[in-house]
């Protein structure tokens, strides 16, 4: 894809995602040859188009309908620094401004993939947006400290680089989610950091010793559920449940056997075909499963009546599990009925004991590591994932007017009857 389409495409995302303003932000990728292409200056971020970037060559010349982004310079000056990076992304995203204005950085050791992914975070003193000393101040952070990737502006917002658009925009969306997390679990009453053996533990290197077949078919209603699969991933991505680089989907297709999302693979350009196949517990020819596989395995295994499983990490719900506050899901008659009440349980290597639990609830909380939530179907599981997240938004909404009522044990047993819950 030529540079300018990549640029409009990510954009137009991050736009849709409440991540920046119609006037906020810029993006950018070097070439090989040592042009730039960047995001205008003055044009509606909600309607850009690939006729809209902006060239600048090395020599200086630019090359388009407009001007290149004011912020050009620190845009230049990170490339500069860093030539090994070929993407920038500069935006305002409300969270990770609540940092840059409290001057502090957020802490990616909350969840593991979090510390993966955006590594340590570096801070830029405040320049002068636009202005020459702005550039040099965060070219100095990125050089001065060469395993950084991203860095919080004081007073103004986030830069990161990437080794291209995608890596850039991953470690954009994993970072705002980071910070959300954070501020979840603080208005909860306070993070819980894992410790250096606790994230080793959640992120042993993933297995490459699966067990392989190589005769797979695909009927029809195989390839019914890889359509389902990869539908209601974009969809969660799309409503900020998953990212490009988390959350893992599954479906059982018959007996034991079932499909899952592949791991490395980013979740907004996933494709039928990078769905992978699971027959008798061994893994497609040619295809590497999500980390999880065990779990997802386990779970279908112990519960014959569980059909999909959705696991992922949305900020509201990772509040919860980066805190070490009860996720009290009595709040509406429509949360109890579909979620039942909601364990959070310590993360274990053990995935029969997890997958155990699942015989009477639908969902769990992974302490620092993620939800998840199964189903009979695909869409009931999804509904269940965003009934938990919108339970979960509220619950945090709700600490600041007051005591909370949830519904009592009384009217909890009037819901059961009602409702035949199990």
């Amino acid at each position: 894809m030529h540079p300018a389409e990549q640029i409009a495409l990510i954009l137009g995302r991050i736009y849709r995602n409440g991540m920046t303003t119609t006037s906020g932000g810029n993006l950018s990728i070097r070439e090989e040859n040592g042009n730039i292409w960047i995001t205008p200056a003055s044009v509606d971020k909600g309607s850009l188009t690939a006729a809209d970037i902006v060239c600048v060559t090395p020599e200086g010349a630019c090359i388009g309908q407009h001007k290149p982004s004011s912020e050009f310079p620190f845009h230049k000056a990170i490339y500069d620094i860093r030539p090994e990076m070929r993407a920038v992304i500069h935006a305002h995203p409300p969270a990770l401004v609540a940092f840059s204005i409290t001057h502090r950085i957020p802490d990616t050791n909350m969840i593991p993939q979090a510390k993966r992914i955006c590594g340590r975070v570096g801070f830029a003193p405040y320049g002068l947006p636009g202005s020459e000393e702005l550039g040099k101040k965060i070219a100095a952070e990125f050089r001065d400290n060469p395993d950084i990737k991203a860095v919080i502006m004081e007073n103004h917002g986030t830069v990161l680089c990437g080794t291209d658009l995608t890596d850039a925009c991953t470690r954009f969306e994993t970072l705002e989610f980071c910070a959300r997390t954070l501020i979840h679990a603080s208005i909860l009453g306070g993070v819980r950091r894992l410790t250096e053996e606790e994230i080793r533990m959640r992120e042993n290197p993933q297995p490459t010793d699966f067990v392989h077949f190589t005769n797979a078919d695909y009927p029809s209603d195989e390839q019914a559920i890889r359509s389902e699969i990869v539908r209601m991933v974009h969809r969660a991505c799309d409503q900020g449940l998953m990212s490009n680089a988390y959350g893992n989907v599954s479906v059982r297709w018959k007996g034991n056997d079932f499909l899952i999302t592949p791991s490395g693979v980013p979740r907004r350009e996933m494709g039928i075909e990078d769905v992978v196949q699971i027959r008798d517990g061994r893994v497609e020819s040619g295809k590497t499963p999500s980390r999880y596989l065990p779990l997802h395995h386990a779970i279908y295994c112990a519960n014959p009546h569980i059909n999909s499983i959705i696991l992922t990490r949305p900020p509201h719900l990772m509040g919860f599990a980066t805190s070490e506050v009860e996720l009290n899901v009595r709040t509406i008659p429509e949360s109890w009925i579909l979620l039942k009440d909601i364990p959070t349980i310590q993360y274990k290597e053990d995935n029969l004991p997890i997958a155990r639990l699942f015989d009477e609830r639908p969902c769990i909380l992974l302490a620092g590591d993620s939800v998840v939530v199964t189903g009979d179907g695909l869409l009931q599981t999804f509904d269940r994932l965003e009934v938990a997240e919108f339970t979960a938004r509220s619950l945090i909404m709700a600490t600041s007017l007051g005591k909370l009522y949830p519904i009592s044990n009384g009217e909890i047993e009037e819901l059961r009857v009602a409702f035949q819950v199990k």
